[in-house]
């Protein structure tokens, strides 16, 4: 594959969606509210890349055997993407959804202004669980409005050739679209790469993209040399030298913008997650559940929250149990802006 230009070496800020990239960012264990003794690790958002397109949150639950018990809690501004990859999850929301999640179907949750849900495994006891939550941020034109809940266990498959294929879960993928509303132009697809594969994925070189492993290991050609998201915290680490990349279920690689196509191989066969978009509109604040634009915001819905307001209304099937906000931090939230 011919050579792009060698990407910049990673700083402690965000990368500039400005062209190909080759930046790995390694999966980090994290608390989660109400779940307890579960093992979670977050992908995004890091400190280097805040967001792939409206892409802006990639949390991976499992593999484990594990009751999962996520009691009520809010969002605005974001759509989630719920992926299991195994097990059975119930979802319940202020919207009367009340649902179990199973591999193979997507749950789509639309905050809007404000919505509640809760998550729970099936069964009273622990169960092999393994799935990808991912958060949309929604555009101005969106995240103001009425809270939505959509499933769609029928999605469309894209045949990559080599005995490869793609499952569209959001967005459009070399013209394949899923059914799910999207309100900004993304893609989510989890591509399937059998043993021996070398498959060729069309982009659009206006779109900036990244790669996650779901299952096995993958290799990415991208074109330019691997850099390290965490290389000023762990300065012995490097990724493999020159112009690829591997992915499995601890990291995921962003390639930046400017391919027409990105080529993928596993020797021993792989499930990879392709996520990508036009590169936001506007530089967001997250903290805790919500996706605004401005520390009052953030504020506001924090407090429309322990003030139990019906802003977010009430979770179908549930008492008063809920997750209470944490505080917020002494400091002004601000985003992280990459242009």
């Amino acid at each position: 594959m011919t050579r792009l230009d060698v990407a910049p070496p990673a700083s402690e800020g965000p990368v500039d969606c400005d062209g190909p990239r080759a930046l790995v960012v390694a999966a980090r264990e994290v608390p989660l509210g109400g779940v307890r003794g579960m093992e979670v690790h977050r992908t995004l958002p890091h400190r280097s890349l805040p967001m792939v397109g409206a892409w802006c949150f990639l949390d991976r639950f499992g593999p484990q055997d594990t009751l999962m018990r996520v009691e009520p809690h809010p969002h605005i501004g974001l759509q989630t993407v719920t992926w299991p990859i195994i097990g059975e999850v119930r979802h319940r929301d202020a919207v009367g959804s009340d649902v179990v999640v199973r591999p193979g179907a997507l749950n789509l949750m639309t905050s809007g202004a404000g919505i509640a849900h809760s998550e729970y495994s099936v069964g009273e006891g622990p169960i092999p669980l393994d799935a990808l939550q991912l958060w949309v941020a929604l555009p101005e034109d969106r995240r103001h409005g009425a809270p939505a809940f959509e499933r769609h266990e029928d999605l469309p498959i894209l045949d990559l050739g080599d005995g490869a294929d793609a499952v569209v879960v959001m967005g459009d993928l070399g013209g394949v679209t899923s059914p799910a509303t999207v309100h900004t132009p993304i893609v989510g697809a989890e591509l399937r790469l059998p043993a021996g594969a070398t498959v060729r994925v069309p982009l659009h070189p206006e779109w900036e993209y990244a790669v996650y492993g779901m299952t096995g290991t993958a290799m990415v050609e991208t074109g330019v040399d691997a850099v390290d998201a965490d290389a000023a915290r762990r300065p012995t680490s490097a990724p493999e030298a020159g112009p690829t990349a591997s992915v499995d279920h601890t990291r995921l690689v962003y390639v930046g913008k400017g391919r027409d196509h990105l080529e993928l191989r596993s020797d021993e066969g792989a499930r990879v997650f392709l996520l990508g978009g036009e590169p936001f509109e506007a530089d967001i604040v997250m903290w805790w559940n919500f996706v605004g634009r401005s520390h009052d915001e953030i504020v506001e819905a924090r407090e429309a929250w322990e003030a139990r307001s019906e802003r977010f209304g009430t979770v179908v099937d549930h008492g008063p149990e809920r997750i209470p906000a944490p505080p917020l931090p002494g400091v002004r939230l601000t985003p992280r802006k990459r242009r």
